[in-house]
């Protein structure tokens, strides 16, 4: 998908939520208003919107795309004056219209928490206790989801508040969610760069982390983050000298089933996921039940 493409796409999701909140675009000079208000400012691409609450960008930079917000007025705000609300990995030759809907929902969402209104007094979420690793190497505990996120933070600080907001918005951590539109991408990029210090770095996080994880953290490890390299032979490739023999097998299995006709029918029907709704707790899924959907 074209870059330009993709930011009109995105453009007409946010746009009615910035419109409710006082916002309307900024036409650059040349541009017809039945057009997307893309400018081009050298290596960025770059959609504004101005109204009484301060200033709003869409700006794609170097395969990222972020939500920048200022108090100044538009015509008074300098590029130091906007500060980054949302960002997401945004790789043009891989993104579809799935991730289009994810990055227009968060950046929507961001838009409606800060210019929205707001409870007064409402309490900052308390972010859960990730599991240490003594304890998972005594077995005491195991790695949950939520441990393998903190520690992907870590590695990724830009997803730090994509973690806080997820949490907030559906009021427990939703792994998946979380994942699917931040942590696999991330890793992605990672793993296609193929660069030897950061790819040992993921790699030491996800074979420790796989090795003494709960059911659900080895599907999220196998299936949701490392299953998605199916697609591309060369990211397989890239990957099979740093994962531990315990992890390489299970996600080869998961690569192998995902090309398979089934396995095909099956990711088919997760493109359009119903709305989430909290579930009472239940025993875990095994990683190929999930994969199934049984």
């Amino acid at each position: 998908m074209e870059v330009k493409e993709a930011l009109a796409l995105i453009f007409k999701g946010v746009a009615p939520v910035l419109s409710e909140n006082g916002f309307e675009p900024i036409y650059p000079e040349g541009v017809r208003k039945t057009d997307t208000p893309i400018e081009e400012q050298g290596d960025k691409l770059r959609i504004g919107f101005q109204g009484g609450k301060g200033a709003v960008r869409i700006e794609y930079k170097e395969n990222r795309i972020l939500l920048l917000c200022t108090d100044i007025n538009a015509a008074e705000a300098s590029d130091e004056d906007y500060k980054q609300a949302s960002l997401s990995l945004f790789d043009p030759s891989l993104i579809d219209d799935k991730d289009i809907r994810y990055i227009g929902n968060e950046f929507s969402d961001t838009i409606r928490q800060k210019y929205g209104k707001k409870e007064r007094n409402a309490a900052k979420t308390k972010l859960p206790t990730p599991v240490s690793k003594s304890a998972a190497k005594s077995g005491a505990l195991a790695y949950d989801p939520n441990t393998l996120a903190s520690r992907f933070t870590t590695m990724y600080p830009e997803l730090r508040e994509m973690y806080r907001a997820n949490i907030e918005k559906y009021g427990e951590f939703l792994a998946e969610d979380f994942f699917v539109r931040y942590g696999t991408p991330a890793a992605m990029q990672t793993i296609r760069q193929n660069d030897k210090q950061r790819m040992k770095k993921l790699f030491n996080l996800l074979n420790d982390i796989y090795e003494d994880g709960t059911n659900e953290t080895q599907s999220l490890i196998a299936v949701t983050i490392l299953g998605t390299m199916h697609t591309d032979a060369q990211l397989v490739e890239n990957a099979k000298e740093y994962m531990s023999e315990t992890l390489s097998q299970p996600v080869l299995a998961v690569i192998q089933y995902l090309n398979s006709p089934a396995g095909k029918r099956a990711e088919k029907k997760l493109d359009n996921p119903p709305p989430y709704k909290p579930k009472k707790a239940q025993k875990e899924k095994g990683m190929y039940r999930q994969m199934l959907g049984l």
